[in-house]
């Protein structure tokens, strides 16, 4: 019976190579998978699975970092409260999030509240009659009263004098008033 162990041993021997290497291949498979699921994942969909979670964003044209939680994901801008100021962000001026979740939110989980765009945050601004600083994405800062909001502009009220100034969405890093 020597030979009909080694035998054995041998088929066992095998099994456990061929099983491995399946090991491997699946392992593999999965890797390749990950990635290529991984590269529809957009940064609204990160953002959205941090919503009350603390973060810090970097934006364009606005110095330092935008620290606060995460309150609101939408069509084009985010909500950051900081204590009794609120950060409406442009989603466009993002450079960096810290503090996101490792999660993801897949656009069809989203409420359809996220479709709402730009525009209807800031209205809620203009209708409270809230002061405000405009911060542009190129670096400029602007101080008044938000007045009218249009499809893709608004209008802010500066100075003494009164003067309008009608802000285009495009070159809106964040509008910073008091919640």
């Amino acid at each position: 019976m020597g030979w009909e162990s080694e035998l054995f041993a041998l088929f066992d021997d095998l099994e456990a190579q061929a099983s491995s290497l399946s090991a491997t291949e699946r392992l593999a498979e999965h890797v390749d998978r990950s990635r290529a699921e991984y590269q529809t994942v957009s940064l609204a969909g990160r953002l959205m699975a941090s919503v009350g979670s603390e973060v810090s964003v970097r934006l364009n044209g606005v110095p330092g970092a935008v620290g606060g939680v995460l309150e609101r994901v939408a069509d084009g801008w985010l909500l950051v409260a900081a204590g009794d100021v609120d950060w409406i962000v442009s989603t466009a001026a993002v450079s960096t999030v810290q503090g996101a979740s490792v999660r993801a939110v897949p656009e069809a989980a989203w409420s359809p509240l996220t479709r709402l765009g730009l525009g209807s945050a800031l209205r809620r601004i203009a209708e409270a009659g809230e002061e405000c600083v405009v911060h542009l994405i190129g670096g400029d800062r602007l101080e008044g009263f938000l007045r009218r909001v249009g499809q893709d502009f608004c209008e802010l009220v500066e100075g003494e004098d009164r003067r309008v100034q009608l802000v285009a969405f495009s070159a809106l890093a964040a509008v910073r008033s008091h919640g």
